[in-house]
């Protein structure tokens, strides 16, 4: 089993809300590394290239300031706090990068999860 840390950007499969079908995209980990679950696979959160995608529960990522940069973002995009899945390793592709700016997803994150 690979060990990722939290904020990694990482290519991936990522699943589509039918469970069967998939899309290859960024995604961030947002799972605590520290938490030993013994089973190979991840909390991510989706990030999209669709910037209608915005509001409270979500973080825009500039592709040219300096954390869209961090993360080797193509384009500008979306970390959708309320858009997470858990995946297995297999579904990995590699990492891109890291994301600089965890507070405000945690802030995304709480207010999508009612914490």
């Amino acid at each position: 089993m690979t060990t990722y840390r939290r904020g990694a950007v990482l290519l991936l499969r990522y699943p589509d809300s039918n469970l069967i079908t998939y899309k290859k995209r960024p995604a961030l980990l947002i799972q605590n590394e520290a938490v030993a679950t013994g089973i190979p696979q991840w909390i991510v959160a989706m990030i999209t290239s669709n910037l209608a995608r915005t509001g409270e529960t979500r973080v825009l990522i500039r592709k040219s300031s300096p954390a869209g940069q961090a993360m080797k973002l193509l384009t500008d995009s979306v970390i959708v706090a309320d858009n997470i899945a858990t995946i297995h390793e297999s579904a990995i592709d590699k990492i891109l990068g890291y994301c600089p700016c965890m507070p405000e997803v945690d802030m995304a994150l709480r207010k999508a999860l009612c914490l």
